[in-house]
């Protein structure tokens, strides 16, 4: 496989390269094409929890007398009213 990349990735590699922690650049491509795969793995993961909250959150709405008001990147922070709260616990 032949790959072109833009000057300034081809001058990152040479500057791993020439640390010495990496032979070539076949090296510094596999290791950031693992951590790659693990960033997506672990956003997976985060992404389907996220689903399963928000899919629990409708019921949490429906039951709640109170407005109340939720940040989705900070997934379960929802501030109940103190009758939801109560029931839940």
């Amino acid at each position: 496989m032949n790959i072109q990349l833009q000057a300034e990735y081809e001058q990152f590699i040479q500057t791993r390269i020439a640390t010495g922690r990496y032979e070539n650049a076949e090296d510094v491509i596999a290791k950031a094409l693992k951590l790659l795969e693990e960033w997506e793995k672990g956003y997976q993961e985060w992404e389907e929890e996220t689903q399963k909250k928000i899919a629990v959150s409708p019921s949490l709405v429906s039951e709640c007398k109170l407005s109340f008001s939720f940040n989705l990147a900070a997934m379960p922070e929802i501030l109940h009213c103190p009758e939801c709260y109560q029931n839940q616990g």
